[in-house]
Formats: C-alpha cells, structure tokens, sequence
C-alpha cells in the first residue's frame, strides 16, 4: 500500500492519433477508441489507476472539444476524476506541469504524479504496480521517474533509454542518456547494450518537476502558473486561463525537463506495453488465425495469409492479400501493405490538404447532449439521426439558410419553437420553420432518437445562432 505520500494519477488525453485513420481522427481520437478490449483505451487506462489504496483520484488533461466526452466515459465505468482544460496543444511539457500544479492544490505539497499517457496499452496489471511501486521509492527519494519498458525487438520507432548505475535501496537505475528514434543497425546495437524502450509515461514529485522546469525553461513555468492560478470552473471542468497558456513555448517534457535534468530515474517495466502509433502494431496485439491474419468486425477472407482486416461498418470480403492491411469504416477504407502503416499520418496530411472533410471529421459527431450521424445528403438535404441522452437539451438557436423536420423514432421529445413549448412521441413528427428560434431536449429516462431532415441553400454546421446553451458553447 502507498498512500504516503499520495500518488495522483495524471491522464494525458488529448492527442490527435492521426497514424490511426479512418477510425482515430481529429473530431473522435484513438484514446477515446475501443482498439484493445472492451472498454476504450482511456477508460483501460483509468481503470489501470483505480486502486484507492494506491491512487488517489485521477486528474485528466484533455481538449475542450472532448471534455463532456471524457466525462461521460469516465463515468461510465464509475469514476469521477477532475478534468483539466487546455486552452490550446502545447505538447508534454506544458501539460504535465499544468498538472503538477493542479495535483498540489488537491493533494499537497509533497504529493506524487504518476503521468501516464491515455492512448498507451499496458497489460500484466501486477507488473505495472509492482514498477509503480518501485518508481514511487525512487521518486519519494527525489528523482523524475520514468518507465523503460524492456525491449522485445530492434524497433525504430521508439526511443530508447540507455540506463546507468543502480540507486541504492531503490529497483531504479540512473539515467545515463536519452536517444532518439534510430536506425535498424543501432537499435539492433541497443538491444545488445541493454537499452530500454522510452515509454513517455512518468512518476515525479509535483514540486520537483516543477522546479527542474523553472531552472531550465522559466517561461514556460512563468505561462503555465499564470494560466493555472487564473483558471475557472466551468460546469465542474477546471479550464486554463488561454490567454497566459499561450504564452508558453510547446516542448515535450523530454526536452524541456528530462534530457536535462540530473535528477532522471528510470524503472524497467515488464509488463507488455505499446503505445499503439500504428496500425502494425495494434496487428501486433492480437493473436492472429492459423493463416496469420487478425481480424474484427464483418470480415470474410479466401486464400490471404499475414494480413490485418478491420472493419466497423460494411462488410469487408478479400481474396488473395498477401501482408495486406485493411482497415474500414462507414465513409472510409484504408488499403496498405502492412509494413507502409508508418505514412498514414503523411496521407492524413495530403487529405487534408485536399480538403476530404473525412480527414478530421467522423459521420458520427459526439456533442454533449448526444450524438449525430449523417444518413443521407444531397443538393438542398440533410438527413441526420439524432440520439439525445436522457436530461440533454441542445442550445436554443436558429438557422438562417435551412428548415428541419423531425421525427421521433424513440422515447419522447422535448421541442421549444418560439415561445411554445410541446411534446413530440414515438411515431410523431413536427416541422421548424426556416429562421425560427428554437430547442430540442429529452425530459425522459431513455435516449431519444429521432430523425433530422434538413432542407435549405446552405446546410452547414456553422449555420448556427445559439441564443442560450447550458453547455457554455460560443
């Protein structure tokens, strides 16, 4: 047991996981994925946290655009964290300080942080605690814990670790050197030497990093306090203040702190890790067939060995792939040799490029209230399905450009137009005028779902006026 000093949780959830196009974009991030199990990769990691005799509650840092999000998958599995609001990306290094300094106003002075990232796999739950627990003697003892994860191949698309004397009392090492991604022939020479998988997850005493990123990048600190003490609660998320968060340089915690600190420990994890940056090595995760392929959802394969087929919409037939990735979703397929996976993030960036909305946005958009999914569109029509959660109210608003019918299909609607206000049922619709004011809300205990078909010239997501919303939305 280690509840002294406390040992907060710290989740890094807001990466954008591009690597993992079509199912990981911009609008709906790998973290809040389901890719390794059940549950998605952040709610495996908090759950990886939750022993109460180990660790306190966790704290989240993560986007705006996915605060309601990480809220409700959090609860979800029943865990109630508080989530920090960056104003903007400004990589690891402004992050973790935001939330070393976060974990000192709730647990003290002389608490511990344990930073993992929320997109990172890790099994063998035994192992992780007992490194947890030898990283936190280490970090009790002043030193900047991180975890090296033992390698199994010569990969060159992690860094590495090359560690140094033991500390004494402690299952840590000193860190003698942090290197980059290399080359095939020196990670093969790394292995020989007795290098470690980087794995970018940390565990420090709040205080000490904090100072050690004062000496070396005083700006950065300077920004990250001024945007910490001028924070504000928002519907129980703590949002940094933007204006000073700006101001801070974006540095990874590596460069800002760790390949300069004398202070630097590292702990060789055991337990199988990977941080999943490609879809080679989610293939890698699985157990393939006996013809060496992995597959998941609506797949059916002839005669095609060492391949990777996914799909989370159509039906995926193939016949004769050979070391072939596929990987398909409702409005996108991916097809690749399986050794090309590293250059899905420069085709994300050519599709951006282009213009594809596909690139960053899913069919299916996650608001706070629900979820919304094109059916159908065409010139002059929109047909959308809508599920609003029980208790959600979109904001009240007005479109300049369209009209919108809706239709219940399930539970019972709420709907405001102009100052009435009546209820819709299954099996019932009603029609919104182009240029009215107007709000939908589900009073019931049920999701509601209905259907949206929108008519207008311009059917856009930015023709919206929001005159009152309860989610504080601009």
């Amino acid at each position: 047991m280690l509840s002294n000093p406390a040992i907060v949780p710290v989740i890094l959830a807001g990466g954008s996981g591009t690597r993992l196009w079509p199912v990981s974009r911009d609008s709906l991030p790998k973290q809040f994925q389901s890719l390794a199990s059940e549950h998605t990769l952040y709610q495996d990691t908090l759950k990886r946290v939750s022993d109460r005799s180990i660790f306190s509650a966790p704290i989240v840092l993560t986007h705006d655009d996915f605060r309601f999000f990480a809220r409700r998958q959090a609860a979800e599995i029943g865990i109630d964290p508080t989530i920090v609001l960056e104003p903007m990306r400004r990589d690891s290094g402004p992050a973790l300080v935001a939330a070393a300094l976060v974990a000192q106003r709730i647990a003290g002075e002389g608490c511990l942080v344990l930073a993992l990232a929320a997109d990172h796999v890790i099994a063998d739950q035994h192992l992780f605690l007992e490194a947890c627990r030898a990283a936190a003697l280490a970090a009790a003892g002043g030193k900047i814990v991180t975890f090296g994860i033992t390698p199994t191949e010569p990969r060159t698309s992690y860094g590495y670790i090359r560690p140094g004397a033991a500390l004494e009392d402690t299952a840590a090492l000193i860190v003698d050197a942090f290197v980059e991604k290399p080359d095939a022939a020196t990670a093969q020479s790394y292995l020989s030497q007795g290098f470690l998988w980087n794995s970018g997850n940390f565990l420090f005493p709040a205080s000490l990093l904090v100072e050690e990123a004062a000496s070396y990048e005083p700006e950065l600190v300077e920004a990250v306090s001024a945007s910490v003490e001028q924070s504000i609660d928002d519907l129980g998320f703590i949002r940094l203040d933007s204006t000073a968060f700006a101001r801070a340089p974006s540095k990874s915690i590596d460069y800002a702190v760790m390949e300069r600190t004398s202070h630097a420990a590292v702990v060789e994890g055991r337990f199988r890790w990977s941080d999943i940056g490609s879809w080679d090595a989610l293939h890698e995760l699985n157990v393939p067939d006996a013809s060496g392929n992995v597959t998941r959802g609506p797949v059916t394969l002839l005669d095609s060995t060492n391949s990777f087929i996914r799909s989370d919409g159509p039906l995926v037939a193939a016949v004769g792939l050979e070391g072939i990735s596929v990987v398909a979703t409702d409005d996108a397929i991916l097809v690749m040799p399986a050794n090309r996976s590293q250059d899905v993030k420069s085709l994300v960036a050519k599709l951006k490029t282009d213009r594809h909305n596909a690139a960053s946005e899913h069919l299916k958009a996650h608001r706070p209230w629900g979820t919304y999914q094109t059916i159908c569109r065409g010139d002059r029509f929109h047909v959308k399905k809508i599920v609003v959660e029980p208790g959600g109210r979109l904001s009240l608003q007005k479109h300049y450009h369209r009209a919108e019918h809706w239709i219940v299909v399930k539970g019972t609607a709420e709907v405001t137009l102009g100052d009435k206000t009546y209820e819709v049922r299954e099996n019932e619709s009603t029609y919104l005028p182009l240029g009215c004011t107007h709000r939908l809300a589900n009073p019931g205990k049920i999701p509601l779902e209905l259907i949206e078909v929108q008519t207008g010239s311009y059917l856009g997501e930015d023709d919206i006026v929001r005159i009152e919303d309860v989610y504080n939305r601009g």
